[in-house]
């Protein structure tokens, strides 16, 4: 039986522009513990999907956990700019928060 990562991974190289199935496959490695592919996958959302929101914390809390403090702050200061634009005020306090936390 195929794992939920095997699934994902499937599902994305079927449809590689699913901004949805994207984020649950970087989603999946962090959780796997496959960080540096996990970053990828979210780079690879923002790319071809700059406004979703979800993308920048989440790859943030990514990169904190691979101890990418600059990298982390520059991808929660790029979704701060993003969520502004876009009006999605409670994604934005969130990074605003783990930009703060990181000082």
């Amino acid at each position: 039986m195929p794992t939920r990562l095997e699934i994902l991974k499937d599902m994305v190289a079927k449809s590689p522009a699913d901004a949805f199935l994207r984020y649950g496959l970087a989603t999946e490695y962090a959780n796997a513990g496959e960080l540096e592919q996990a970053v990828s996958e979210y780079q690879e959302l923002l790319a071809a999907n700059p406004n979703y929101a979800a993308g920048y914390f989440h790859g943030g809390r990514t990169l904190e956990k691979l101890g990418r403090l600059e990298d982390a702050r520059a991808i929660y200061e790029k979704g701060i700019e993003v969520t502004a634009r876009t009006g999605d005020a409670h994604t934005r306090s969130e990074l605003q928060a783990a930009l703060d936390i990181l000082g």
